[in-house]
């Protein structure tokens, strides 16, 4: 007579809900670890935002800071006046857009550097503001060219690096795709100019261009949605999880 067989052992049901639950608790553990980076990122990107403000809103605005002293993480973003004279002959052209007149479009065009040379420092780079595309040529809008002496109010900013997607300058064309102050400097026989320039602010130009006053201080503060992002990830993995666990534990039972 065969011996009868012996019962088939289950291995606690908990066991199979092992690997996955260890699976999900590292992967909860890095989407809070994300929120709660993003929250951190929030907090430093309002204090940058307060500071830029501040600092652009400066009354009277200050003197430009001298060459060797220059600082982009304490200077940038100041406001200053200076008074000197326009090379207009040796302004350069960089692609960009600007705001239009409809909501949500944008004008393609250029803005406008040129070269001021002042009695009690370097030359310093004046991005003057926007002009069409159809103005880029300096005689199509001869009455916005300065001649004598000019006394500019704007923002210091720093020379502005080259991103990833954004295409190789080419000065022998005089295309330029952003604003690198030593790389322009050199293609117009510059030297010893300032390392930043002056953002122009909105006060008219002789006949309407170059169009200053675009630039904008307001900074862009999103990681508060992407902290939400990150918290719902976790919140639709903990709910997976569940799921799984409780499906698992019936079908066992």
């Amino acid at each position: 007579m065969d011996a009868a067989a012996e019962p088939v052992r289950r291995s606690p049901p908990w066991r199979d809900l092992l690997a996955p639950g260890l699976a999900t608790l590292v992967c909860l553990a890095i989407l809070l670890a994300l929120g709660t980076w993003q929250l951190q990122r929030k907090a430093w990107k309002e204090g940058v935002i307060r500071q830029v403000v501040e600092r652009s809103r400066i009354d009277p605005p200050l003197a430009p800071p001298a060459a060797g002293t220059w600082d982009p993480a304490a200077d940038e973003f100041k406001r200053v006046r200076i008074t000197g004279r326009l090379l207009n002959d040796r302004e350069t052209l960089v692609h960009g857009l600007a705001p239009g007149e409809a909501p949500g479009r944008a004008l393609q065009g250029y803005y406008v550097l040129t070269p001021l040379v002042r009695e009690d420092g370097p030359p310093i780079l004046i991005n003057r503001g926007f002009v069409p595309t159809e103005l880029r040529n300096p005689r199509d809008r001869a009455a916005g060219e300065v001649a004598g002496p000019v006394t500019v109010t704007g923002i210091l900013r720093a020379s502005e690096e080259r991103g990833l997607f954004v295409p190789a300058p080419d000065p022998q064309r005089g295309e330029w795709f952003n604003r690198d102050i030593p790389g322009i400097a050199a293609a117009r026989g510059l030297t010893e100019v300032a390392p930043y320039l002056i953002e122009a602010d909105a006060t008219p130009n002789p006949g309407g261009w170059p169009r200053g006053g675009q630039l904008r201080v307001d900074l862009p503060n999103n990681h508060l949605q992407y902290a939400f992002t990150w918290y719902g990830i976790a919140l639709c993995l903990v709910g997976v999880f569940s799921a799984y666990a409780w499906k698992r534990l019936r079908e066992v039972a």
